[in-house]
C-alpha cells in the first residue's frame, strides 16, 4: 500500500530506486515512516514507494520529477542521489563514448539532480542530501578508472555545496559503499571479485540493505555534514 502524506510525515526522494542500493534505501525509508518517491527508467520501484519515471541524463525529466514531489507533498526532507553505471576497460582501450557515458550519469546527472532537489529544500531551509559514491574512488579499481574518477568527483562536489547550504540548515553527505552484491557489481569479472574479497576483512561482500541502513542513519544525523562515510566491510580501510 502506498503511504499517504500527513502534516507530520517526512518526505524522501531516492534517485535511482529501481534496484540494488537505491531500491533497498527506498524500502528502508518507507518502512521507517517516510513518504517515499523513487525515480526509475521504466523498471518500476519497490512496493510502498511512489514511482516517478526520470532519467538523470535528461535534465528536464529530473526537474519535472522534483516539481511533482513539491506539488504533491509540499516539501522534501531527505534526498538520496544514487543513480550510477559502471563500465570496465583499461585506460588505453577506453573510448570517448564510454568516458562520456559514465560521467554523464555518475557525475553530471548526480549534480544536476542535486541542483533541482536544492530548489525545493533550500526554500524550506532544512533537509538532508546523501550522495552515493564508492569506496573505489579512494582505493581504485583496475580497468574502471573512469568510474572511480566519476565517483570521486561527487565527494569534492559535496564538500563545496555543504558551505553553500550549511547556513540554511541543510546537510550534505556522501556514503561510499564497498563491494556490494548488486546487478551492477555482477558486471565485475570473477578475477577482480576474488581480489576484492581477499582485501575485505569481514570476508564477504555487502548486501544492499546494509548500505541502506547507513544511508538512513546519515539522512537523520542532525549534526553531520560534509562527511564521506565508508560502508565496506573493512575493504580499503586506511585509504
Amino acid at each position: 500500500m502506498i503511504n499517504q502524506n500527513t502534516n507530520h510525515q517526512q518526505v524522501a526522494l531516492v534517485v535511482g530506486a529501481s534496484r540494488g542500493i537505491g531500491a533497498a534505501t527506498a524500502s528502508r525509508l518507507a518502512d521507517t515512516g517516510y513518504l517515499v518517491y523513487g525515480t526509475h527508467r521504466g523498471s518500476g520501484v519497490p512496493e510502498g514507494v511512489r514511482p516517478l519515471e526520470a532519467d538523470v541524463t535528461d535534465d528536464a525529466s529530473v526537474r519535472t520529477a522534483v516539481r511533482t514531489i513539491a506539488a504533491e507533498a509540499g516539501r522534501l526532507d531527505v534526498a538520496v542521489v544514487n543513480a550510477g553505471i559502471v563500465r570496465q576497460d583499461l585506460l588505453v582501450r577506453m573510448t570517448p563514448a564510454a568516458l562520456e557515458e559514465v560521467f554523464r550519469v555518475n557525475t553530471f546527472g548526480a549534480i544536476l539532480a542535486t541542483k533541482h532537489i536544492m530548489s525545493v529544500i533550500n526554500r524550506q531551509a532544512s533537509g538532508s542530501v546523501v550522495l552515493v559514491s564508492s569506496e573505489s574512488s579512494k582505493a581504485g579499481i583496475p580497468g574502471s578508472s573512469h568510474y572511480t574518477a566519476s565517483k570521486a568527483a561527487l565527494e569534492g562536489f559535496a564538500r563545496s555545496i555543504m558551505w553553500e547550504y550549511g547556513p540554511r540548515g541543510i546537510r550534505i553527505n556522501v556514503v561510499a559503499p564497498g563491494s556490494t552484491e548488486t546487478d551492477m557489481f555482477a558486471q565485475v569479472d570473477e578475477g577482480h571479485r576474488a581480489r576484492l574479497l581477499e582485501r575485505t576483512p569481514l570476508g564477504r561482500f555487502g548486501q544492499p540493505h546494509e548500505i541502506a541502513q547507513t544511508i538512513h542513519w546519515i539522512a537523520e544525523s542532525t549534526y553531520l555534514t560534509g562527511a564521506c562515510i565508508p560502508v565496506t566491510g573493512g575493504e580499503g580501510l586506511g585509504y
